[in-house]
């Protein structure tokens, strides 16, 4: 009995060293009511920056798993960074796999962009690189890994680059707020599952208790989409299920808690860092305002909540006066968890933690068949493809079931709603699509969405951001007229869980976009998927047409809606530049392409 009861001491002992060791894996800024990033605690900075890539143990909420870490910290130390100096960083790899780091929105030269296969070679195991850039540009930025899915086990920090002028953000206090998801199960396995069987992780689907207590949609709304093999539920491909949403690296239950005096302006910086969630934010009880976008400052927008997609970034101000607690809720946009902090006056501080709403369903604009934008007063329809023009006779007075979209297994999905028979797969409407296995459905109707908050957020009784909503502070650096226009369809197949851009994977080795050096080129992606899809650019800035001339909104990445689009002008700028879904399952799924810029044929270098 003695030597159990030691044995059981030692195990004890062991487990509370253990703790105390995986305590350190947060960075002093990351770490629980902590004062927040000050010039008393900034991670690293100056022109000389080491950053080691390891292996190491990750506890969530009491616990254990595996990380890949930066400095052996999740998240990754905090880069601080000042407009106009040169920074060099040397990145030593002690995995026994390859890996790589992009500086995600800074304005680099390509050969330092840090992607394996496109502008450099990657940091192969045992190897040291050094990535060496002047730093033009300030603002809220992120850096992660681009090899294989390393990003998911915790390879990922912030990066503050302070301006080198005054900055126009009044603030008395900041917080970096790192939002991200982590799953105890190994990133490969996850990929595994979902191409063996679709929805794999959805376990909030319809039910026959649902529509005998009339929720969600009707019996014949459920016919209708039965027929063309469609999950309205199905709104992210990995969930609570396999995931738990972080702030800082900390579960919700571990409640990472940021400090503040009542009355300070505090500047909180997000970064949405998850593999695959796209959040909705919101504080109840606070009022957000808006000041920057990516990196970007723009005109303040006081809002109540706003969604931030994978790889986007946004500053916000709050301002609360009274002496208590307030929490911050990262809801998972399919509501299937959440992730939690606190703003408190004082450690050991909590507020009630609101309950997650109503998962969303996906509508009929989600597969772009929006009903309402259809004249059905007897119009001119003859231009819509793959419609059956005979059905509409009866379809003026149909109502628009507030139903659901993706997942047409069939090779020529048909939809047919109150009598009207439109084609999901019609290449028509889309002839510069590759037409194959890859490609699930084609939208029929699809159109601008950067007016509306997201899925789920459209009757939530306050006000969420819209990308409308966004206006740049500073004139626009290239005011000049697109020269061209390129569409590009966001196009996948649910079933198989194939992704591309233009019906082509990147495994296919498509032929990369092309540009020529300093050209202006309007593009407009067109999403041809029943997901959400957040676009990224590398080495370039670009400006969604919206706005006041001269004052568009300047992105890096920007959430394309289920059968949306959205249209962008961009100044192309010389190198290869990777361009990708930063849902990292997509991109890895074949959601990758390649934008290569070179100069005019026949001008000087």
């Amino acid at each position: 009995m003695r030597d159990f009861d030691r044995r059981q001491l030692l195990r004890r002992g062991s487990l509370i060293g253990s703790g105390l060791a995986l305590g350190a894996l947060f960075p002093s800024w990351a770490q629980s009511a902590t004062a927040g990033v000050t010039p008393a605690t900034p991670t690293l900075t100056g022109p000389n920056i080491d950053l080691t890539i390891a292996h190491s143990r990750l506890s969530v909420d009491g616990r254990a798993g595996h990380a890949v870490t930066i400095n052996g910290t999740v998240p990754g130390p905090l880069l601080r960074l000042k407009e106009g100096q040169n920074v060099r960083l040397s990145v030593k790899n002690t995995l026994s796999e390859e890996t790589s780091i992009h500086w995600h929105g800074l304005l680099v030269p390509f050969q330092m962009d840090g992607v394996p296969g496109v502008s450099f070679p990657g940091i192969k195991p045992g190897e040291t690189f050094v990535y060496e850039f002047p730093i033009i540009q300030s603002g809220t930025y992120w850096y992660h890994s681009h090899s294989g899915l390393q990003e998911a086990e915790g390879h990922y920090g912030p990066i503050i680059i302070d301006p080198k002028d005054a900055d126009p953000v009044a603030y008395n206090r900041e917080h970096v707020v790192v939002l991200s998801d982590f799953s105890f199960m190994h990133p490969h396995l996850i990929f595994k599952r979902m191409k063996q069987q679709s929805g794999v992780f959805n376990y909030q689907k319809q039910t026959v208790a649902s529509l005998l207590a009339g929720k969600d949609q009707t019996l014949q709304e459920r016919i209708d989409w039965a027929k063309m093999r469609m999950d309205p539920t199905d709104i992210s491909d990995v969930t609570g299920a396999a995931l738990t949403f972080l702030i800082n690296g900390h579960g919700p239950q571990d409640n990472w808690t940021a400090l503040f005096n009542p009355g300070e302006r505090v500047r909180l910086r997000f970064v949405n860092a998850a593999a695959q969630m796209v959040f909705n934010v919101r504080i109840p009880g606070l009022k957000l305002t808006i000041v920057a976008a990516d990196g970007q400052n723009v005109r303040p927008v006081e809002v109540d909540e706003f969604q931030i997609g994978n790889a986007e970034t946004y500053d916000v101000i709050v301002q609360p006066t009274q002496d208590q607690a307030f929490t911050l809720v990262a809801e998972a946009v399919d509501r299937s968890g959440m992730g939690r902090a606190t703003l408190a006056p004082r450690a050991g501080m909590t507020a009630p933690v609101p309950p997650l709403r109503e998962r969303p369903l996906a509508t009929m604009k989600d597969m772009g068949m929006d009903m309402g934008a259809m004249n059905m007063g007897g119009g001119d329809m003859a231009g819509m493809a793959g419609m059956d023009h005979g059905a509409m006779a009866g379809m003026k007075d149909a109502p628009a079931p507030g139903m659901a979209p993706p997942k047409a297994r069939g090779s020529d999905a048909m939809g047919d709603m109150g009598g009207m028979k439109m084609s999901m797969r019609d290449p028509q409407n889309a002839p510069g699509v590759k037409m194959g296995p890859g490609v699930q459905t084609i939208a029929p109707m699809p159109m601008d969405r950067t007016g509306e908050p997201g899925q789920g957020l459209e009757s939530v009784g306050h006000r969420v951001l819209v990308y409308k909503d966004l206006v740049a502070l500073e004139p626009n650096p290239d005011r000049r007229t697109p020269t061209r226009a390129l569409d590009i369809h966001l196009t996948g197949n649910m079933e198989r869980f194939m992704w591309g851009f233009d019906g082509k994977r990147f495994s296919e080795k498509p032929e990369p976009y092309s540009f020529t050096t300093g050209e202006r080129v309007r593009v407009t992606l067109i999403n041809d998927t029943m997901m959400t899809h957040p676009i990224h650019l590398h080495g370039h800035f670009f400006e969604l047409t919206h706005g006041p001339a001269g004052f568009a909104p300047r992105k890096h990445t920007v959430n394309v809606l289920p059968g949306g689009k959205v249209s962008w002008d961009i100044t192309a700028e010389a190198g290869d530049w990777a361009f990708h879904c930063h849902m990292l399952y997509h991109m890895h799924g074949g959601m990758f392409q390649v934008f290569a810029v070179r100069p005019l044929e026949g001008a000087a270098a």
